[in-house]
């Protein structure tokens, strides 16, 4: 018994099958899942993104928070092991500021929006309040500025560089963020937006001899590819008219989980009237860059108005045309949903009390609950083997060395699910993969996600 198993017993739950269901009707729904918290409702995603009946369907799901959302993103990753599961975080360095972008965050989402103008396999983006409400580059403009390389192409290279030039790529004696590109005779080092690491061009001659992908710190080859995508800034190379919203960049079959509907319309209302501030400033006071010529090049908007962005009314507006499904105590999206309920407790606090913790598993091991412990690290899993030797308890666990944000007791499937984190009372971290740049400038950083870097 492993952590497929407790997939598979998702899978099977009716439940998800009255989800994927109704998702799959032409009109658009509205569902209300109730009696779901810890981190459950990623379970309940991973099922409905899985069923076979939603196979072509693709998913956002709206948290309430940067740090709410990567938490989330975190769990569903390392629960579904998919590859297209994205976080698509807010460009900008902090909330007041609608000019300074963060690299890292542009890099995550023009990752994400370039996945999803690709097409082919269906996709989940996590997100939260902020970041829908920035407008993205319309799709057919986004595809139409890639600038593709592969091997054996005869390049004319100064041409290139001039198209990176165009494209807001900053000339740099060696690359380490998003933006930026070296030459260094023969080899032609490029950082797209649309990777997590930079590509590295040899040239023989004019053709091209080989394209890898290398790490700027050690500058050491990681792998070689037949070809690239170079994709530019899609916050500073785009004009408002060639912006869109989010939900009309996304299909129209996407589905929108959201966390919380009220609260998030309150932070898209915070998030127009802390806009409305700022161009007031601006007018009134001009703006002073804090970054160097070179830096704002890559890092800063140049121009800022209210069309760059999505009005709450018009984002709600939009999210009609879409199947809406909302997690929580009570609807806050229109009326009438078609409710689901589910039987879901959190994991309880045992203050490093093993003794608790025992009794606690063995009534549920009683009941012929199954009992599973989560853990990042499996000497943690160890670690509460031993524990629960010296203490002669003999209860049949099923150890999972994957992480998940909250532990939870589900009472409609018999499964307990408790991390070793909320055991042990430590804090767990949330990992959103920074740029190598990133790491290079800050350290490893794991709260990527709200940094105002």
């Amino acid at each position: 018994m492993n952590l497929e198993v407790l997939k598979n017993e998702y899978a099977a739950n009716p439940r998800i099958f009255q989800i994927a269901d109704r998702i799959t009707l032409s009109t658009p729904q509205h569902i209300h899942l109730s009696g779901l918290t810890g981190s459950a409702p990623a379970f309940i995603v991973n099922a409905v993104f899985s069923h076979p009946a939603a196979a072509q369907l693709n998913h956002m799901i709206i948290l309430r928070d940067a740090e709410e959302a990567a938490y989330f993103h975190n769990t569903l990753e390392n629960v579904s092991g998919a590859l297209d599961v994205f976080y698509f975080p807010s460009s900008f360095k902090n909330k007041k500021n609608y000019r300074l972008l963060n690299s890292s965050h542009v890099m995550l989402r023009t990752e994400a929006l370039t996945k999803l103008a690709a097409g082919g396999n269906k996709k989940i983006l996590v997100t939260y309040p902020e970041a829908v409400f920035e407008k993205v580059v319309l799709s057919a403009r986004l595809s139409e500025n890639i600038i593709s390389i592969k091997q054996g192409d005869e390049l004319d290279v100064n041409g290139i560089l001039d198209r990176f030039v165009q494209h807001g790529f900053v000339r740099t004696d060696f690359v380490y963020e998003p933006g930026q590109f070296a030459v260094r005779g023969g080899i032609l080092d490029i950082y797209s937006y649309g990777n997590e690491k930079p590509y590295r061009i040899e040239l023989f001659g004019n053709e091209v001899d080989s394209v890898r992908i290398f790490d700027p710190e050690t500058q050491l080859s990681e792998r070689k590819l037949l070809q690239v995508n170079i994709i530019p800034n899609v916050e500073t190379q785009f004009d408002t008219g060639e912006m869109a919203h989010l939900l009309d960049f996304l299909p129209d079959s996407t589905v929108v989980w959201m966390q919380d509907w009220t609260f998030i319309r309150e932070k898209l209302e915070q998030q127009e009237e802390d806009l409305g501030i700022f161009l007031e400033l601006v007018r009134q006071q001009g703006y002073q860059s804090p970054l160097t010529e070179e830096e704002s090049e890559i890092q800063e908007k140049k121009q800022v108005s209210a069309a760059d962005f999505t009005p709450a009314v018009d984002f709600e507006q939009q999210l009609h045309r879409h199947h809406i499904i909302e997690m929580g105590r009570k609807p806050a999206f229109g009326a009438d949903p078609f409710s689901i309920a589910f039987s879901v407790r959190e994991q309880p606090a045992f203050n490093r009390q093993f003794d608790l913790l025992i009794q606690n598993l063995k009534e549920y091991e009683a009941k012929h609950y199954n009992i599973y412990l989560f853990a990042e690290n499996p000497r943690q899993l160890e670690r509460l083997h031993i524990i629960f030797t010296d203490l002669k308890a003999e209860i049949q666990v099923v150890p999972v060395p994957v992480s998940i944000h909250e532990g939870f007791i589900d009472d409609d499937l018999k499964s307990v699910c408790y991390t070793d984190h909320q055991i042990f009372q430590r804090y767990h971290k949330y990992k959103v993969k920074p740029t190598a740049g990133c790491r290079k400038r800050y350290g490893l950083c794991t709260k990527m996600a709200i940094c105002s870097m």
